[in-house]
């Protein structure tokens, strides 16, 4: 299996997801997401696979989104997803990635990952 963890080690619900991942034998790809924030074109693809909407992704009670008010162009998913790159602390977290079955999830609760550890 080949799974990738939008991951911050700061966050307790991500540190679960990944115990989970790591508890059915999978080491995932991780990525820092604070330390290198995805780009725009992957932020779009994270949430297609997730199947949302790039602004059901956005963590709104976050100072960043808080402070940015009415200037976050969420009716643009490109300009958003660039924003989005820029200020990474406002993604939803962890998602985590089946790269070969091309789908995600987020890991709130950290137990939604088990939908895709066991396909």
């Amino acid at each position: 299996m080949n799974v990738t963890i939008y991951h911050n080690p700061r966050c307790s619900k991500s540190r679960k997801t990944l115990e989970i991942i790591e508890s059915h034998g999978v080491t995932p790809k991780i990525v820092e997401y604070l330390v290198t924030p995805p780009d725009g074109d992957t932020l779009l693809r994270l949430a297609e696979l997730v199947g949302v909407p790039l602004a059901d992704l956005l963590r709104r009670g976050e100072e960043v989104f808080r402070n940015a008010g009415d200037s976050i162009p969420l009716a643009d998913e490109n300009a958003l997803a660039s924003w989005l790159h820029d200020h990474p602390q406002a993604l939803e977290r962890p998602i985590v990635v089946d790269e070969i079955g091309q789908r995600a999830v987020v890991g709130r609760p950290p137990e939604n990952v088990e939908t895709l550890l066991k396909s």
